[in-house]
């Protein structure tokens, strides 16, 4: 049983985030003290003390763990593609799902180095969701069935969830939601995804300006109904999934973070266990976590997606609490604290 039962609605699913796990302040507090007791100037780890505190107060104990990491990509295939927004055919997004299920791909090297569990959900890739210059992208039956596809896949025993995702054209589908979401100009947000030259830039920046005119005044999960793709509504559900389970995630790049928009729009709370795990070299990346106060975890000049930067990331969480954990406090080793 998943969070999202058979008689959900997306007008329900929008009033969940004041029902759900909320962070353990007790747990994030005596993970702040042991930080402060360890055997180094208080803060001197910066955003690493951060994780560790930040997982603390999720697992609710002082010693966070990660016995079992997850990652998840989910992929589909997007409509708005008819709009020649994308310099490479629909076939790919199954072609590139089977590389992953071969074990060829980026994000299953980073998996392996970094001891997470990958598994990769194709959404319905031969049916692309509608043109969202023409019309809504999917039905509300449509994006609940996506968000459910999503909660099933998070496992319940994972200590920490990295998401990603695969699907051509979804760049534009990521600028349109943060566009749907926070306003501003299609070219504020749009980038050249994989590869687009000035005459794809401009059908980008086009069809975004369009689908956008065309859903003005969408709010909330609609924006994610109106203008998404099964690959962020199953981002979606599976964010909602972990945070009813306690377990935090790591997002990936703009697409990723930009799936989980409709959800900040419905309540900021909606993202409370969810931290980026890179700033992508897609443009509107930045201005859009800015939207969402979150603060990349890693900046490495990266746009390939797939979940690749949230899995370097959990090599960094896990550097983290090895530190929390494994450092001796001033008391233990002997050494003055002042």
């Amino acid at each position: 049983m998943t969070i999202l039962s058979d008689s959900a609605t997306l007008a329900a699913v929008a009033t969940l985030a004041g029902r759900l796990p909320q962070i353990d302040a007790e747990a994030a507090e005596a993970a702040l003290a042991r930080q402060n007791s360890l055997t180094k100037p208080p803060g001197a780890l910066g955003r690493l003390e951060e994780l560790a505190i930040f997982m603390a107060g999720w697992q609710g104990r002082e010693r966070p763990q990660i016995d079992r990491a997850q990652a998840l990509v989910f992929a589909g295939n997007h409509g708005v593609c008819a709009q020649g927004v994308n310099p490479f055919p629909q076939e790919v997004t199954a072609q590139m799902v089977a590389n992953f299920e071969q074990g060829g791909a980026a994000i299953n090297q980073l998996c392996l180095a970094n001891d997470a569990t990958l598994s990769v959900i194709a959404l319905a890739l031969d049916r692309p969701t509608g043109d969202i210059t023409e019309g809504p992208a999917m039905s509300e039956d449509e994006t609940l069935t996506a968000m459910r596809r999503g909660a099933e896949a998070v496992d319940p025993e994972a200590a920490v969830l990295v998401l990603g995702e695969m699907g051509i054209g979804n760049s534009t589908v990521a600028a349109a939601l943060a566009m749907g979401a926070f306003g501003g100009a299609a070219a504020d947000w749009v980038g050249r995804g994989t590869g687009s030259d000035a005459d794809g830039m401009a059908r980008k920046t086009g069809a975004i300006t369009r689908a956008c005119a065309r859903h003005a005044g969408a709010a909330g999960l609609d924006i994610l109904a109106r203008l998404g793709g099964r690959e962020q509504a199953a981002i979606c559900g599976a964010v909602l999934e972990a945070r009813a389970r306690r377990i935090p995630v790591i997002l990936d790049g703009f697409i990723c973070t930009a799936a989980t928009v409709p959800l900040f729009a419905c309540d900021p709370r909606f993202l409370d266990h969810c931290v980026v795990g890179h700033v992508s070299r897609e443009p509107g990346h930045a201005r859009l976590l800015d939207a969402l106060n979150q603060r990349p975890i890693l900046s490495l000049d990266m746009a390939l997606g797939e979940g690749s930067g949230a899995a370097l990331a959990l090599g960094v969480l896990r550097a983290a609490l090895a530190c929390h954990n494994g450092m001796a406090t001033f008391a233990e080793a002997g050494v003055s604290d002042g």
